[in-house]
């Protein structure tokens, strides 16, 4: 896997640090290009939930599909890239296709009326550098989000269920990004797209509305010695979210934009250890949301959206790994969220006022088989807090046990 300069600037989530363990191989392509590579995987999963199945947070709520008490094809992705090669003026692209129940929650979803088979273009760019000071690297299309510890392809994170902070950040945007490297210690993006949580070319209706995100990349110089290699990274994006609706006026043609902008904030951290086998990892999501815009991709049930109010979601995660054997790896989270309402829990199972949860993921990778991920997870998820229409009596506890099976090419 050829690592480029964003790809240095992107170990402080934490998600490429752990990514770089499993590394996704990638096969020349009989092209015009040569350089242009063919890689992707088959995400599938068997899930049992032995719990109320009612706190568990909806991980791809727009998907539609139920994983639970059964067996999945999660998603099934293929990718073709030209990377950016050493050059002053160099170019290259990314296309990738997602395919299965989870690309149903993308931003550039097909048009489909069934989410259990949805496609979906997760990334389509051009990639360029300009010869300005170490190279200002640029992506034109539509690319995953600056912020995040985790990240969509599940391969990449620690454990196989996402986070709580995963569900309150973008999936995607249409728009451009520039990344620079100031040095092995030093770099920070930043970019402007079309909307906040939209859809693949989706626009606001006032058109001069659009989606500001920056990030800022510290990673320890060798020097620092157990330390060095640990990052953090801090990123915002701020913007309005998918089609906004507008207000009509004497001008119809310049209309008032009545949909607020939410903004999301983001710190991550990946550190070493005096032990080599151990490594951590910590990060803060916090989503404010003025007036109640409908975030139709992260959760925000329409009961929710009170005239005149703000809603906000907050979450808290720690990561522990240990490399207990050579093929045996122990991955740990622990996470506290947050939020008004309404956020993490299903909305079938009950509007919450100020919510709290908790919870814990016991994750073993056990590598067998060449390109192959095998998992066995089990989640625990907590009310600590929040009232609700529907009464969890004195069973406020979910626990869900997966199996996760990865094939890699």
């Amino acid at each position: 896997m050829k690592v480029n300069k964003w790809t240095v600037a992107l170990a402080a989530t934490g998600v490429v640090g752990y990514a770089a363990q499993a590394e996704e191989k990638s096969s020349p392509v009989n092209t015009l290009l040569p350089s242009t590579t063919l890689s992707g995987y088959v995400d599938t999963s068997a899930n049992w939930d032995i719990g109320n199945n009612k706190t568990q947070a909806t991980r791809f709520a727009n998907s539609g599909a139920d994983r639970q008490g059964g067996f999945n094809v999660n998603a099934v992705k293929i990718a073709l890239e030209k990377p950016l090669e050493e050059g002053v003026w160099a170019a290259g692209y990314k296309v990738e296709s997602v395919f299965g129940s989870d690309a149903a929650a993308l931003p550039g979803r097909f048009s489909s009326t069934d989410s259990t088979v949805a496609g979906a273009i997760k990334q389509a760019y051009v990639a360029l550098r300009a010869p300005v000071g170490n190279g200002l690297d640029f992506k034109i299309g539509q690319f995953d989000p600056i912020i995040g510890y985790e990240v969509f392809d599940s391969y990449a994170n620690p454990n196989f269920s996402r986070s709580f902070g995963f569900a309150l950040e973008p999936l995607s945007h249409t728009g451009i990004l520039a990344t620079y490297q100031f040095s092995d210690t030093v770099g920070v993006a930043g970019g402007i797209a079309d909307t906040h949580f939209g859809g693949l070319n989706t626009k606001t209706v006032n058109r001069t509305i659009k989606t500001y995100m920056g990030g800022l990349t510290l990673k320890a110089p060798e020097s620092l010695g157990w330390l060095a290699g640990s990052s953090l990274y801090a990123g915002v994006v701020y913007g309005a979210d998918s089609a906004a609706t507008a207000a009509a006026t004497s001008t119809p043609t310049k209309p008032i934009e009545t949909t607020k902008r939410p903004v999301n904030l983001y710190a991550g951290a990946s550190l070493s250890s005096p032990w080599k086998a151990i490594t951590w990892g910590l990060s803060y999501d916090y989503l404010f949301n003025p007036y109640n815009t409908d975030f139709s991709r992260t959760g925000f049930p329409a009961s929710v959206l009170r005239s005149n109010l703000s809603s906000y979601a907050d979450a808290t995660a720690v990561y522990v790994s240990w490399q207990a054997q050579e093929k045996l790896k122990l991955n740990f989270r622990g996470e506290y969220a947050t939020s008004s309402g309404g956020v993490f829990i299903p909305t079938a199972n009950g509007f919450a006022n100020d919510e709290k949860l908790v919870g814990g993921t016991v994750t073993a990778d056990y590598s067998l088989w060449a390109n192959v991920i095998t998992r066995l997870e089990v989640r625990w998820d907590h009310v600590a807090g929040g009232s609700y229409t529907t009464p969890f009596n004195n069973n406020r506890n979910d626990i869900s046990v997966a199996a996760n099976v990865i094939y890699k090419f």
